[in-house]
This record gives C-alpha cells, sequence and structure tokens, in this order.
C-alpha cells in the first residue's frame, strides 16, 4: 500500500506534462527503498485498476452483501464508510465494486480505514466520467490526514 500511495502522489496525480517512463519510475521506487516485490505488485494493481470497467447494474437501487472473507478483511468500520460514501453520492455500485476488488486483492490481513480511502481515491481517479466524485474524495482523503501533518 505504500508503493501505492507513494506512485500516487508522485506520479498518478500529478500535471501530466509527459508520461514517465514505467522502468524509470521502477528504479526511482528502488532507489527510494521499497522491496522490488513490493514495487512489481504495486504495479500490476495499478494495471489491473486501469483495465477495469464498472459493470453496469439494471437496478438503480441494490442492497451489498459482503462475503465471509470480504467480512472478515473489512471491519465493521470500513464497510460503514463504503456505506457512507455511496449515501455521499461519491461511489455508486459499480465503483464500490471496483473498490471492494482492489482491496481485496492487497496483502493486509484486515484494511485499514485509511488504506480504503487511498484506494476509493485511486479507483475514482482511474475512472474517466467520476471527476466531480475524485474531487470530494480528495477533499475527504487529505482533510482527514491534515491534523496529522502539523
Amino acid at each position: 500500500m505504500d508503493v501505492l500511495i507513494y506512485l500516487f502522489e508522485n506520479y498518478l496525480d500529478a500535471d501530466e506534462e509527459g508520461c514517465q517512463d514505467p522502468d524509470e519510475v521502477r528504479l526511482e521506487l528502488l532507489e527510494a527503498g521499497f522491496p522490488q516485490s513490493e514495487v512489481n505488485r504495486a504495479f500490476d494493481w495499478l494495471e489491473t485498476l486501469g483495465e477495469m470497467r464498472p459493470v453496469q447494474y439494471a437496478g438503480a437501487r441494490s442492497f451489498r452483501i459482503f462475503s465471509l472473507e470480504e467480512q472478515q478483511r473489512l471491519d465493521i468500520e470500513c464497510r460503514g464508510y463504503l456505506l457512507y460514501l455511496e449515501q455521499m453520492g461519491i461511489l455508486v455500485s459499480e465503483t464500490r465494486e471496483i473498490v471492494i476488488d482492489r482491496l481485496m486483492v492487497l496483502q493486509d490481513e484486515v484494511i485499514s480505514l485509511e488504506n480504503l480511502k487511498w484506494v476509493v481515491l485511486m479507483v475514482l481517479f482511474s475512472q474517466p466520467t467520476e471527476d466531480v466524485a475524485f474531487a470530494r474524495m480528495e477533499t475527504l482523503v487529505y482533510d482527514s490526514f491534515a491534523g496529522y501533518l502539523h
């Protein structure tokens, strides 16, 4: 997760003056001290995210039942936060499913609320039609961490 956040803050969310060469980025990450295996997993995670497109659901109202594995990895606080984001209109059922998919492939045994927020932000960033939701989530993420910076 640390590699993903580092990539997002330094490369993905930066103004696009030109695409960075992936090999150069990998080298920079290794020089920054990230292990090769984590760098490879982060690139695989991002590549899969880039290939994902939301599945269109027939009904506007849906009810999500979490599997046992999801319940074990996403505690009640995380599941509640996902519901909150849907109620706020930041996530729709389609993007929620991408978020859950990307969370479940992380190596963390239990997903923290902070990591969930970053994954939501990355998923929304990857979806071309979610600019407004991304901006709202970006405010939530960076405002919640502002207290730690001072």
